[in-house]
């Protein structure tokens, strides 16, 4: 038989004394949570840490790359620099002819601008209208409506320059009285035929004035060949842009295919296309510029060879004309127009030719 309990044998007298050892074991706890804490947090600093990188550090890093892929493509250019010549010289064949067709139409417009000039009525007054009464009509022409300038020639003026023209001044000297009236040349505002021809109807009616002649079928025959020019020059100017582009795509296609293990091996590290089609497309670019600068050379060359020739045969006609040069806009328009041509060339030619390379 077991002994009997005695009164500090309760259940209540044995939780009162586990009281006690269940609070030292929670402050046990609670003191060792604060190290566990810490030695998690020397654990956490012994391994990689995460940083955030500001927007002006990313910026920073790309325009460095962009800089490194520029001299990269560039010293690969000069390893071969017979072949990038000849691709350079194909290029600026391609842009010579549509620059040379602009500074023709450059050309027709310094033309179109002496047609308009051209571009006169005359008025001939009546035999009976003296000096006097010429001037003031002449001057009361020059506030009428779609009237830009006035001259007046009188008949002894009239007398002289045919004289001059048909070197008659002998023959004309023997002449008793001055046959030829007075005359107004008129320079309308609006040089198109039809307002021009309604302008001499109208003026035809004023008061001593006999008649108005005018000739616009040569005007309008010359207006649209210049037309026809234009639509011309962007016709071949959009063919030989399209030879460009097939020029340097067909290149960079080479330059993609010689390189494709270089390509496997950065794509499988996780190089992205943007990365990978950066180098050739400043290849593009540099085959675009040095194109560019060739055909201005081109263009200076043949401008000086033709200078002489061209300003003679328009001299032997009596005309003043000077061959149009390409200028520092013109060269600048030039250059930028075959940079970008090559730019898109190459975009077009890697964009292509990316997608089907797959690192194995």
């Amino acid at each position: 038989m077991s002994p009997p309990r005695s009164r500090n044998d309760s259940p209540s007298s044995s939780r009162e004394r586990g009281q006690p050892r269940a609070e030292t074991r929670t402050r046990k706890a609670a003191a060792q949570a604060p190290e566990s804490s810490e030695a998690a947090e020397r654990a956490a600093r012994k391994g990689a840490r995460s940083s955030r990188v500001s927007v002006e550090s990313r910026y920073r890093s790309w325009l460095r790359h962009h800089a490194a892929m520029a001299r990269d493509s560039a010293r690969r250019l000069l390893v071969a620099p017979i072949a990038s010549l000849l691709t350079m010289l194909a290029i600026a064949i391609a842009l010579t002819l549509p620059a040379a067709l602009w500074l023709a139409l450059d050309s027709a417009r310094l033309l179109d601008n002496e047609l308009n000039d051209s571009a006169q009525l005359t008025l001939y007054l009546e035999t009976s209208v003296d000096e006097s009464q010429a001037l003031t009509l002449s001057d009361s022409l020059r506030d009428a409506a779609g009237v830009g300038g006035v001259r007046l020639i009188t008949a002894a003026e009239g007398m002289q320059e045919f004289a001059q023209a048909l070197d008659l001044k002998r023959s004309l000297s023997l002449l008793d009285d001055n046959p030829l009236p007075a005359s107004i040349v008129i320079t309308p505002l609006d040089t198109t035929p039809e307002s021009v021809r309604a302008l001499a109807t109208r003026l035809e009616g004023e008061p001593g004035v006999a008649s108005a002649r005018l000739d616009l079928a040569w005007l309008e025959r010359l207006r649209q060949l210049g037309e026809l020019g234009q639509k011309v020059t962007l016709g071949l100017a959009l063919l030989f842009g399209l030879g460009v582009l097939l020029v340097v795509g067909n290149t960079i296609r080479l330059s993609v295919e010689s390189r494709r293990q270089e390509i496997e091996v950065v794509t499988l590290i996780g190089a992205t296309h943007a990365f990978v089609r950066r180098p050739f497309l400043y290849s593009g670019a540099w085959y675009g510029l040095g194109g560019g600068l060739l055909a201005c050379g081109i263009l200076a060359l043949g401008g000086n060879w033709l200078a002489a020739p061209v300003t003679a045969l328009v001299q032997s006609y009596g005309g003043n004309y000077v061959l149009p040069a390409l200028g520092v806009a013109g060269g600048a328009t030039l250059l930028f127009s075959s940079t970008i041509l090559g730019w898109i060339g190459a975009w077009i030619a890697v964009g292509r030719h990316l997608a089907s390379i797959s690192p194995r």
